[in-house]
């Protein structure tokens, strides 16, 4: 069955695919579909099977083609206001709602739509789509997915396009990052023997204290030449949900939280993790000083590397010729960009659909946003043909 992008968006956007369940029902339609159109496809799935990433190709086998890249995962709509049912796609007053629509599957429908209709043409270059798991939650469904792509002697591209929002602007350069899981253990006493107990959450506290007077320190910089085209231009670190204690007069025996760094290109997230392991464990120290049990257990759940702007890049000149950009842009959110400049590849960020929308209740995109990215996949394709 031939489906626009329009109707491809609407299916994808009625798979629930939050972060914390399976993409296997999306997975399985996208992969059917683009079976029904003569298109194979490689499954990539994660170490214990709920989840997978796809990529597939179309055109000559030869290197030098171009990567349409997304991520099937959306957050979460628990505790949103919503006017409409997040998965359900509604249209009001040319505006395109639904969870994901603007982060990113509006992109994904246009990029299998594009993949669909490039079987058609007689493409010179390869077309290919890769769909990855898990960026919400650190980008870690990305790194396999690319691992089998070039380890299964997929032609390699010349160019990758990841589709995240960007209102079809360019960009070239973005933040890496670097995430942690913090669990404080204390130790339980009555809150009037406050002295002889360690209170889990008021430890935590002064963890986030020194978080809010880096951020203070940091803003107060005079930024690097390299970093002044960010907003803000210097590296920032976030604790997003807190959690801990049991009573209001009992010393809290747990407090966990998470701290996420974005780390600007003229400084190492390798330099920023030494820096902060060094302040817990200084806590950790301080705590065990008054009760041996007490600690902190600290996690890494991601790191993301930046995306550094290329000179002279293939990626770069493709979205520029493509979109009629006289500029390029660079970005404080991450994505799967930097995974794939590891491995060699050019790449760009350039998707329809505004960063501000995304994440958001009564997430949307734009329906001339949407056309926009349209227009763009009809250009691609015609240049792939020449």
């Amino acid at each position: 069955m031939e489906m626009s992008a329009a109707q491809l968006l609407e299916r994808l956007v009625s798979f629930p695919t939050v972060s914390t369940v399976s993409n296997l029902d999306l997975i399985g339609f996208v992969e059917k579909y683009l079976e029904g159109h003569g298109i194979a496809s490689q499954r990539v799935p994660n170490e214990d099977g709920t989840k997978a990433a796809l990529y597939a190709h179309v055109g000559p086998q030869i290197d030098g083609g171009v990567v349409l890249s997304g991520h099937t995962d959306v957050v979460p709509v628990a505790g949103q206001n919503w006017d409409s049912d997040p998965f359900k796609l509604t249209t009001r007053q040319g505006k395109i709602y639904g969870r994901g629509t603007c982060d990113m599957k509006g992109f994904d429908a246009l990029a299998i739509w594009a993949l669909t209709q490039a079987a058609k043409a007689d493409l010179k270059r390869p077309l290919q789509i890769a769909l990855s798991y898990d960026e919400e939650i650190g980008c870690t469904g990305a790194p396999p997915m690319i691992d089998h792509m070039v380890s299964m002697g997929m032609p390699r591209a010349d160019t990758v396009i990841v589709g995240e929002p960007s209102m079809m602007s360019v960009v070239t350069g973005h933040k890496g990052g670097i995430g942690y899981k913090l669990h404080f253990h204390g130790f339980e006493v009555h809150s009037s023997l406050l002295h002889t107990g360690v209170s889990a959450i008021m430890m935590g506290a002064k963890l986030i204290d020194w978080a809010n007077q880096v951020n203070a320190e940091n803003a107060a910089k005079t930024p690097a030449a390299r970093d002044a085209g960010f907003v803000p231009p210097y590296t920032t670190l976030h604790v997003g949900t807190i959690n801990g204690g049991t009573a209001h007069n009992i010393t809290a025996k747990d407090c966990t939280f998470d701290v996420t760094f974005r780390v600007v290109p003229s400084e190492s997230i390798g330099a920023w993790r030494d820096r902060f392991l060094a302040k817990v464990a200084a806590l950790a120290a301080e705590m065990k000083a008054i009760h041996p049990d007490a600690g902190i257990t600290a996690t890494q759940f991601f790191e993301l590397p930046g995306l550094a702007p290329e000179t002279d890049g293939s990626a770069e000149r493709l979205a520029r010729r493509l979109t009629g950009a006289n500029a390029s842009e660079v970005v404080s959110y991450g994505t799967e960009a930097g995974h794939f400049q590891a491995q060699g590849y050019s790449v760009v960020v350039c998707g329809p659909g505004n960063i501000a929308q995304a994440h958001q209740p009564n997430e949307y995109i734009s329906a001339a946003q949407f056309e926009k990215g349209e227009a763009f996949m009809k250009d691609l394709i015609e240049s792939l043909s020449r």
